[in-house]
């Protein structure tokens, strides 16, 4: 079984709303709604667990699984005091029989049912032919050149080639990414993506090349975007 966990249990402050970002509207849609759709349209998904705010359990319930009728949530989950702690709560959640598991960010409305697959597919494909990988994700080349620092001055150029940006859905078999999350709290490790903690455990993770378009929306400028990237897209 394929179970997709969508994080939408952000508040959004970057964005100066008073609705945290995953609930406010494009095109008079919310946000997670639209990011829902895709996973919910996806022959490749079997189940569906959202993380919200407390605050908004019952208004995800009501206002957005059960207007747009996603057949396929089986449970909104209260997120936990950060992202990764929340992703463990739904961890915890989910059936133990679970083959794989896509965490995605309920702030990514742009991904395509085409990548989501195709993290699937590659997850399983690579690991038959090196059974170290335990994840894909989904990523982008960087098109800028990215600088290390110290303080305000540059320390180093990265080369670029080199240098991806992380995106979601992240795609993992579920035994690994459950043990790599236990170990995570034990030890008190908490790690900017899922994939990282995959990573210190020694295992690989792979990379199904992405689009820029598939942004986060945390800011204004996102939120700006993502209605231009929908418009020219027809998703509307």
């Amino acid at each position: 079984m394929n179970v997709a966990i969508i994080t939408a249990a952000g508040k959004g402050t970057r964005l100066k709303s008073n609705i945290s970002k995953q609930f406010l509207n494009i095109y008079n849609k919310p946000i997670l709604a639209h990011t829902i759709s895709i996973f919910e349209n996806s022959s490749k998904i079997d189940a569906i667990y959202v993380s919200a705010p407390r605050d908004y359990i019952e208004s995800c319930r009501k206002d957005i699984i059960r207007k747009y009728r996603f057949t396929k949530v089986s449970k909104v989950i209260v997120g936990g005091s950060h992202r990764q702690a929340s992703v463990f709560n739904v961890l915890s959640n989910i059936p133990s029989s679970t083959d794989i598991v896509l965490i995605h960010d309920g702030v990514r409305p742009l991904v395509t049912s085409g990548e989501v697959e195709a993290t699937i597919k590659k997850l399983k494909n690579d690991n038959k032919k090196d059974p170290e990988v335990k994840g894909v994700i989904l990523a982008a080349p960087a098109r800028e050149t990215i600088k290390k620092m110290s303080g305000n001055t540059i320390d180093s150029t990265i080369p670029r080639d080199t240098v991806w940006h992380a995106q979601t859905p992240q795609t993992f078999f579920y035994r690994e990414i459950m043990e790599a999350h236990k170990i995570a709290f034990n030890e008190g490790f908490i790690g900017t993506d899922d994939s990282s903690l995959i990573e210190r455990m020694g295992w690989k993770v792979n990379v199904v090349r992405g689009r820029h378009e598939n942004i986060k929306i945390t800011t204004p400028v996102d939120l700006f975007l993502a209605e231009l990237f929908m418009n020219k897209n027809g998703k509307p």
